[in-house]
């Protein structure tokens, strides 16, 4: 598990106070992104406006050559142990902006411009999920910021997210196997305390 994020492509941070953009009720929000180089991505983060004590439990993902069509690079629904959803704070609208993370089969990625779309976001409660907009304020890559594009209106300012490359996202199994680890070790030192 890296201790430091990497990543190959940062559109800039969350700021969760501009705008965001629906990415559920059948909605695509897609984004762009510049790789310089061959990088193996394993996976991405992405900030969401949602409303109070809501936890994205999955979202589908493609990476596509243009914008949410074209060659498909991956694709897939992300749920159970390969999202988290992170609470970061609440905005002036009363939202909770949250951080998500999603890993993804390794994919190896060459220079070049692709796009990632999400849609299909789903919380227990059924409310909408957001993605939140920063226009590429921050942004610290190539290609900055982004081209994006909301499924129903066209072209919108981008949103916060980061393509993460391999040794940074922990995969689920690595996540159990320290976790039992560290029960562990907990359980023996009780028993010495003891």
């Amino acid at each position: 598990m890296a201790l430091i994020p990497a990543w190959a492509y940062d559109n800039g941070p969350i700021n969760g106070t501009t705008d965001a953009w629906t990415i559920n009720f059948g909605y695509i929000v897609s984004d762009s992104f510049t790789i310089d180089g061959d990088h193996p991505v394993e996976g991405f983060s992405f900030g969401v406006w949602e409303f109070p004590g809501d936890v994205v439990t999955s979202v589908d993902w493609s990476i596509t050559s243009s914008e949410n069509s074209g060659t498909v690079f991956a694709s897939g629904t992300a749920g159970g142990g390969y999202i988290s959803d992170k609470y970061i704070s609440t905005n002036q609208y009363g939202y909770n902006i949250d951080a998500i993370t999603v890993v993804v089969q390794l994919l190896n990625l060459s220079n070049g411009t692709y796009w990632l779309n999400l849609q299909n976001a789903s919380v227990a409660s059924g409310d909408p999920v957001y993605w939140d907009e920063n226009s590429g304020q921050g942004c610290k890559s190539n290609g900055c910021p982004s081209s994006a594009s909301e499924s129903a209106l066209g072209t919108i300012p981008s949103e916060a997210f980061t393509v993460l490359i391999e040794g940074t996202v922990p995969e689920p199994s690595s996540i159990m196997l320290f976790a039992s680890g560290m029960l562990g070790v907990v359980g023996v030192l009780r028993r010495r305390v003891l």
